[in-house]
């Protein structure tokens, strides 16, 4: 069915007048939600772990009409789940063709629109708003001002229009009138400079706004949402206390709470589809690669107020692959399998998202990097290997057995020296990889295994990758006192 293109055909569609003029952008994404509860499903699609805590927060906002404002650290989805507010708005929108603020056809604000209708009447042609075109997002900025926002006079308008300065039709509109009937997001709320937030008041609360210079009122029909780092309070700027009374809800955001909850986000968001090559990245390597993030945001060296990201993971996982697939190009293999040496050459995608204490500064960002790493493969080694005897594996290394693993050697060369490891391959079972598994995913398994008992210090490894024996504590030498004080046939000696 076409849609109607003029004003007398939208009045005889379902885009009655009594709908249009009454049911606010507000009205809109609270009748949509209630369709979705009621349906079930996912409310915002690819939103991951927060179900059952931010979600719920979020439905509350909007089914009771409110402004709400996202309050977290970086990299928790703040932005997403702002833009994922379109799936809650209507597939289409009519509105007078050429309007700037889009107004409504059977209720224009705007002076041009009411002379439109008023010489077309039922002529008047009409267009149609996305979701997507209804969704206008500015980045808060110290440099930003009221006419970015509200709008002003432009003296070029009135030259080519012919109209004098004080003249309605002289207006260039900001962002907030031409986001008219949709949704404004405002992300980093605190950048925004004080007087600027003060912009933001009346539309807020009257529903309006007045264009500098003029006056008239336009009465826009909006839903304003923002979201804001609370580190932002007194790093960078803050939120005035009038603005903060105005926003309905303030909703927080948290970083994923389990592992399997991390690992799906990584794995949805990373860029794993690579051209040419068969990719197959160990559950081992996804957990080691996730746990990074999760030690880090429990290390004093880090700082907790500015977070970890995940953007962390993302990064690092992208970059493991990547150097996976360098070796593989350069190899002619045809599958790509990350190993834990990957990790630690994917450093440049971690230290540079991790803001750092006294402590950890005085450590060096690669230093306190690599604990991370190491942390990481311990935990995932003892969630996979805890209680097995891996003793013999420890003594071929103890007799003096070495083997050098280069995260740019070859598969088929590296296996070769892994095999004279005694009792290493038969301990990849537990990996669910066999003697029949590609070379690679062999390698990678075993690899991971040596990285485990490196990282419990069993087993010694330096920079350039040479798996020795582990350092034995030194021991203590025996001190032998003579006891003058002992009535004993001559002197005693104490140990």
């Amino acid at each position: 069915m076409s849609l109607p293109r003029t004003l007398g055909e939208l009045r005889q569609s379902p885009f009655s007048e009594s709908i249009l003029r009454t049911r606010r952008v507000r009205d809109e994404l609270r009748g949509n939600l209630i369709e979705k509860l009621r349906h079930g499903g996912p409310i915002f699609p690819g939103i991951v772990g927060y179900d059952d805590t931010v979600v719920p927060q979020i439905v509350n906002a909007i089914l009771s009409r409110h402004h709400f404002i996202l309050l977290g650290l970086r990299g928790q989805a703040k932005s997403r789940i702002l833009r994922a507010l379109t799936t809650l708005l209507d597939p289409q929108m009519p509105y007078l063709t050429g309007c700037e603020i889009h107004d409504n056809p059977y209720a224009p604000i705007c002076r041009q629109c009411r002379e439109l209708v008023s010489q077309h009447a039922d002529h008047a042609a009409i267009a149609y708003l996305t979701p997507e075109e209804r969704y206008v997002e500015k980045l808060a900025t110290p440099d930003v001002t009221i006419a970015d926002l509200i709008g002003d006079i432009d003296p070029i308008k009135a030259a080519r229009g012919g109209h004098q300065l004080s003249s309605e039709l002289t207006v260039h509109y900001g962002l907030l009138p031409r986001a008219n009937r949709g949704i404004f997001a405002i992300n980093e709320l605190p950048d925004l400079a004080g007087k600027i937030q003060v912009g933001l008041f009346n539309i807020m609360q009257e529903g309006d706004v007045q264009i500098k210079g003029y006056p008239i009122r336009l009465p826009l029909d909006l839903v304003l949402v923002f979201s804001a780092n609370p580190e932002d309070y007194t790093a960078r700027g803050k939120i005035i206390t009038p603005l903060k009374d105005r926003i309905g809800s303030e909703v927080r955001t948290h970083y994923p709470a389990t592992l399997e909850e991390g690992i799906a986000i990584t794995a949805q968001e990373a860029w794993t589809q690579r051209n040419g090559y068969k990719l197959h990245i160990p559950k081992y390597v996804q957990e080691v690669i996730e746990r990074i993030a999760f030690s880090a945001r429990e290390d004093k060296k880090i700082d907790k107020r500015s977070g970890v990201s995940q953007r962390l993971p993302i990064s690092c996982m992208e970059n493991v692959i990547s150097n996976a697939e360098r070796r593989a190009i350069q190899h002619n293999e045809r599958l790509v399998v990350p190993r834990v040496g990957d990790v630690y050459a994917a450093m440049p995608a971690i230290t540079g998202k991790l803001e750092l204490e006294y402590e950890g500064e005085m450590k060096g960002a690669d230093n306190v990097g690599r604990e991370l790493i190491r942390t990481a493969v311990a935990k995932t080694y003892d969630n996979v290997f805890k209680g097995t005897d891996m003793n013999q594996i420890v003594q071929w290394f103890d007799l003096g057995g070495e083997i050098q693993l280069e995260d740019t050697a070859s598969a088929s060369e590296s296996l070769q020296g892994l095999r004279g490891i005694q009792g290493l391959m038969e301990k990849l079972v537990k990996l669910n990889v066999g003697p029949k598994d590609a070379p690679e995913t062999q390698v990678s398994a075993a690899e991971f295994v040596l990285e485990g008992l490196h990282a419990h210090k069993r087993i010694g490894r330096n920079e350039d990758r040479v798996f020795t024996a582990g350092e034995k504590p030194p021991k203590v030498a025996e001190k032998n006192f003579e006891r003058e004080d002992l009535p004993l046939r001559g002197k005693r000696p104490y140990n």
